[in-house]
């Protein structure tokens, strides 16, 4: 008897088998992304401490498309880290496939100059 999964489901394990491999310190943490249907949130997290020490969303992002806000979002991501002396972190993509909106905050996190 096979059972289907559905979308949630999948994402769920794809999160958790991430999430086994993938922790944040205070030096280099993680970089969490998580996408609801009308914005985008990322944060750097210390997983010793379970402290947020950057967070954004795109919901504060007035103008352009959703792949233009996610790139805005990496970028200022990357200069509120690099003011509190973060230089690398651990890139979390939270279950999600690595295209698309996902990939954008990423290159712009690496275009605001963090590295990973």
């Amino acid at each position: 008897m096979t059972t289907k999964n559905t979308k949630k489901e999948q994402r769920t394990r794809r999160r958790a088998r991430i999430r086994s491999k993938v922790s944040g310190t205070a030096e280099v943490p993680r970089l969490s992304v998580f996408k609801s249907n009308k914005s985008i949130s990322v944060q750097l997290i210390n997983d010793q401490t379970g402290t947020t020490l950057v967070a954004g969303t795109t919901a504060k992002i007035a103008k352009g498309t959703q792949t233009e806000k996610a790139l805005a979002l990496g970028e200022q991501l990357a200069k509120e880290a690099q003011s509190k002396k973060i230089e690398k972190v651990v890139f979390d993509r939270g279950g999600y496939i690595f295209a698309g909106l996902v990939k954008a905050v990423a290159e712009g996190a690496r275009k605001g100059g963090l590295i990973f």
